[in-house]
C-alpha cells in the first residue's frame, strides 16, 4: 500500500484556492474547542436560511443570550458562520466542505500530536499492487505505518453515497489483503440521527467504515466528546 498526490484539473486548482482562504482556518479552529451546542449553531447559520444575527440569538439563547458560557467563542462562530452563509449558493457548499476538511485535519493532527506534521496529508490516492487506482482521492490520509487512516469529510448526511462507502470499503479490503492495518472512515458536520437514516438507505457495504457524526467529532481528536 502506498499513497500518492492526487492529479491536479481546474476544479481542484478552484477548491483550493477556497481552502486556502483563512476564513475557513479560522472557523475550523473555534470549532474544534467548541461544544456540541455551539457545532450545531455552526452548521445551522452556514446553511443559509437567514443572514440576521439576532435571529440567531434568539434561537441559541443558551450559548449566544447574556450570560452564556463561552459567549464569545459563540459569537466567533456565528460571525465567521455568517460569513459562510453569505457567500452564494455555490460557493457556500464549496466553503462548507473546505471548512469540514479543515477541521478534520486539525482534530486528526491534536490527536496525533508531534508526528501530525509529515504524517496528515491532503488530497491524496491510495495504491495497491494489481489494483487500479481510485479515480477519487481521501480528503485525508494519515500516513503511518502500522496506523494508517483514510478519511472522506461530508458536510451533510446526503453525502453518503454507495461510491463513496464502496470506495472507503474496497481501500479496506484491499490493505487488509496486503496484511496492512488501514482505518477507513467519514467524518460526516451533521447529527447522529440523519446519518443513521442515510446509512440505512445504502446497500454498500459499510461494516468496517467508522463514521464519525456532530454528536462525536471530540473523539476525532483524542478527546471525550463535551
Amino acid at each position: 500500500m502506498r499513497f500518492q498526490d492526487a492529479a491536479k484539473d481546474a476544479r481542484t486548482i478552484v477548491y483550493a484556492g477556497i481552502q486556502a482562504d483563512p476564513l475557513v482556518a479560522r472557523l475550523a479552529v473555534l470549532a474544534a474547542d467548541a461544544t456540541y451546542a455551539q457545532r450545531l449553531m455552526a452548521r445551522a447559520v452556514m446553511n443559509g436560511e437567514s443572514s440576521d444575527a439576532a435571529t440567531w440569538r434568539a434561537v441559541f439563547p443558551t450559548i449566544l443570550g447574556p450570560g452564556a458560557p463561552d459567549r464569545e467563542r459563540s459569537e466567533a462562530l456565528l460571525a465567521a458562520s455568517l460569513e459562510v452563509a453569505g457567500r452564494g449558493e455555490q460557493a457556500r457548499s464549496q466553503y462548507r466542505g473546505a471548512f469540514v476538511e479543515e477541521l478534520t485535519e486539525v482534530l486528526v493532527a491534536r490527536r496525533l500530536g508531534a508526528t501530525a506534521a509529515p504524517a496528515v496529508r491532503r488530497e491524496r490516492r491510495i495504491l495497491f499492487d494489481g489494483v487500479p487506482a481510485e479515480i477519487h482521492p481521501y480528503d485525508l490520509t494519515v500516513e503511518v505505518p502500522g496506523r494508517s487512516e483514510a478519511w472522506d469529510c461530508k458536510w451533510g448526511a446526503r453525502g453518503i453515497n454507495a461510491d463513496v462507502l464502496n470506495q472507503l470499503d474496497d481501500a479496506r479490503r484491499h490493505a487488509a489483503g496486503e496484511e496492512t492495518p488501514l482505518r477507513v472512515g467519514l467524518v460526516v458536520f451533521d447529527v447522529r440521527t440523519s446519518c443513521a437514516v442515510r446509512l440505512a438507505q445504502q446497500t454498500a457495504s459499510k461494516q468496517g467504515t467508522v463514521v464519525v457524526t456532530l454528536e462525536a467529532l471530540d473523539a476525532l481528536g483524542g478527546r471525550t466528546p463535551r
